[in-house]
């Protein structure tokens, strides 16, 4: 097989723009527009209030094995400290062990920081490749599409643990790891909405679609959801819940 042949292969093969994800994304971008979402903590955070790239580079590996509100917590004390690259590699380990205590694994943190710091006043600022994110000491795929589609405005699709489950729960994928979920989940996204993915997905997993106890009733895209992963529904209860949802 020629090598055009078998990049299209694949492509068939990884799925095509897909409808309901597109109509999906569309009432979540309603319900944000609305207000819906105001309180998730990542509408709290450096992401969505334009913080520069390096905030949410750094930011964003505060994130990793930490919960969303001690991240936004943590980052701002971080930044009211350290706002720039410069700032944060003159800092020393002790005191920014401290700031970031509450952190999942904020000693292994503390020093990653550090020499994330000191390299990216080597280099001139955060690289705007993603061969040169990974590079960086504690950046992984999450991290690099976060900062490539908020910062840079590429079409990437940042995969964490909420974009990963409600992929699956709502069928759009079926992975087992959130490295599976970008490559299966982005040639479904339409280019133009594989930057907003992350976002609206977050703040929709962090006040609806939660990993236990998900706000069905309340759910704007109950009817697009086979709830995978979840325990089956009665037909009363999934009828139930679409008129509430259709009145709310």
């Amino acid at each position: 097989m020629s090598a055009p042949s078998a990049r299209s292969a694949r492509r068939r093969s990884l799925g095509a723009a897909n409808p309901r994800i597109l109509e999906a994304l569309k009432r979540l971008a309603g319900e944000t527009r609305r207000g819906r979402y105001a309180a998730a903590p990542v509408h709290l955070g450096p992401i969505e209030n334009r913080e520069t790239p390096f905030q949410v580079l750094v930011s964003c590996l505060i994130s990793t094995r930490t919960r969303d509100q001690q991240t936004t917590r943590i980052s701002r004390g971080l930044f009211a400290v350290a706002p720039t690259a410069e700032a944060l590699a003159s800092v020393s380990r002790a005191r920014l062990t401290r700031l970031l205590y509450g952190a999942g694994f904020y000693r292994q943190k503390a020093r990653q920081l550090r020499a994330l710091a000191r390299l990216l006043v080597e280099r001139g600022g955060v690289p705007r490749g993603r061969d040169g994110l990974l590079a960086l000491p504690g950046i992984g795929p999450k991290c690099a599409n976060i900062v490539l589609a908020s910062c840079f405005g590429a079409p990437a699709i940042a995969v964490d643990t909420h974009v990963h489950r409600i992929s699956n729960r709502l069928g759009w994928v079926r992975t087992r790891a959130p490295q599976q979920t970008e490559l299966r989940l982005t040639p479904k996204v339409p280019r133009r909405w594989r930057r907003r993915v992350n976002l609206l997905l977050v703040a929709h997993g962090q006040t609806v679609c939660k990993p236990l106890g998900p706000r069905c009733s309340g759910c704007v895209l109950l009817d697009l959801c086979p709830r995978r992963g979840l325990p089956k529904m009665t037909s009363v209860a999934k009828v139930s819940l679409s008129f509430r949802t259709r009145r709310a």
